[in-house]
């Protein structure tokens, strides 16, 4: 396993000295001599694009219970005014539009947007661990799980800094219509598996954030079968489990060579397959499915047992479920 402090790459790298104690840009650490603001993590604009006041509560992995508006990262104002100001400008106009302004948005401005809210989750957790423990060797965080944040952070940083992607696109971002114009804002993360969805108004995306486009390959069919069409609530939900758990069946931690050339970064992906015959993804199975989708139909209150009546063939809403093969 790679040792990620030292990895050499000529960007930031905050895991190195586990910079989450909020003194430093979160982005580009001590790159720019301005001063750190506190960055709200879930923007006013988007509260009020969604009709909330802040004061709703999100819970986290060490179970502290935390309203939206308290939720915040330190940026440098450079930063934040020459860059992270100007997307979040982009990305509310795509949003007060809808769909199709949304699904106009080159990917890249999409990865960068979802990818500062996920990896903001991702510092807000590490600083509660940092405190915890009071020192960085006694964080219980795999080597390869810090590796992933530290590549995703690597990627971002394009938004201040010339980065290239070598032939590959890191992410899997999804966007779809959806039938009720009105679908009441709400996401999901899975800060392991970097998986981000969201929806509202009348549209809705998935995103695997670090997977080098496998995902999308991987459900490519259904992908064609949906391709125009709006989605309904029920829909909308039976793909981003379908996203959920093949990311989670994903077994490959991409890993990537980062070469510094005049001023530009330059990152190639490593290929996946690797010295290993396995496929990418471990076995589809539908009793483990049938849990995700139980979960995640919760609103319509279908269980397992409902979903997997028949073990060959779980319930689904599409007309043609175009499911993996199950092992």
């Amino acid at each position: 396993m790679p040792n990620i402090a030292a990895m050499n790459t000529g960007l930031y790298n905050p895991f190195k000295n586990f910079d989450f104690l909020y003194k430093k840009c979160f982005l580009s650490g001590n790159t720019f001599n301005s001063p750190v603001v506190q960055v709200p993590l879930i923007p006013k604009w988007l509260l009020e694009q969604a009709g909330l006041t802040g004061e709703e509560q999100i819970q986290f992995l060490d179970e502290s219970i935390r309203s939206y508006n308290t939720l915040v990262i330190p940026v440098n104002s450079e930063i934040n005014e020459q860059f992270l100001n100007p997307l979040e400008e982009k990305i509310e106009t795509a949003f007060a539009k809808g769909h199709d302004a949304v699904a106009a948005l080159p990917e890249l401005e999409l990865f960068n947007w979802i990818g500062k809210f996920l990896y903001g989750f991702v510092y807000i957790e590490m600083n509660a661990a940092l405190r915890k423990e009071m020192t960085a060797d006694g964080l219980n965080m795999s080597q390869s799980l810090m590796m992933k944040f530290a590549n995703l952070n690597f990627m971002m940083q394009n938004l201040y800094t010339s980065i290239e992607f070598e032939d590959f696109t890191p992410w899997s971002i999804t966007v779809v219509k959806l039938e009720n114009k009105e679908t009441p804002f709400s996401f999901r993360d899975e800060i392991n598996t970097l998986t981000f969805s969201l929806k509202m108004k009348d549209f809705g995306f998935i995103a695997c954030l670090q997977d080098n486009g496998t995902n999308k390959r991987y459900h490519q069919e259904i992908l064609n079968e949906i391709k125009d069409k709006a989605l309904t609530a029920e829909q909308f939900e039976e793909l981003t489990a379908r996203f959920y758990y093949s990311a989670y069946l994903f077994n490959r931690l991409p890993e990537y060579t980062f070469m510094p050339v005049e001023g530009t970064t330059y990152i190639e992906a490593m290929p996946l397959r690797g010295n290993m015959s396995k496929p990418l993804f471990d076995v589809w199975q539908h009793k483990i499915y049938a849990q995700v989708l139980e979960n995640f139909w919760k609103p319509w209150g279908y269980v397992k047992f409902e979903i997997i009546k028949d073990p060959d063939r779980p319930m689904s809403f599409f007309e043609k479920p175009c499911l993996p093969a199950a092992g």
